[in-house]
């Protein structure tokens, strides 16, 4: 996949489309007072499916991205490509 080509551009905002629908939906049980249970249940739901999105991204990100400057680029700029990497993966731990 890559972000760079409309198909898949179009399918990861479809995707978002969907979370975001999932997300409204977390407001409405939320305003009708659902069961606490069946609220966490689709947290877990909406989470992974970003989950999805960000591994999607990712992998296209390193096919291309990276892949382009491990091939083409100074050692400069591959370094900097994989500290960009550690530090996105270090933000989240």
């Amino acid at each position: 996949m890559s972000v760079h080509d409309n198909d898949s551009r179009q399918a990861i905002v479809r995707r978002l489309n969907r979370i975001e629908g999932q997300v409204k939906g977390l407001n409405r049980m939320l305003a009708t007072d659902r069961y606490c249970i069946d609220i966490l249940h689709q947290i877990q739901a909406t989470k992974a499916a970003l989950t999805k999105v960000e591994t999607e991204l990712l992998r296209a990100h390193a096919r291309e991205c990276v892949d382009e400057v491990l091939e083409q680029g100074s050692l400069a700029e591959q370094r900097e490509k994989i500290v960009e990497l550690v530090d996105l993966f270090e933000r989240v731990r």
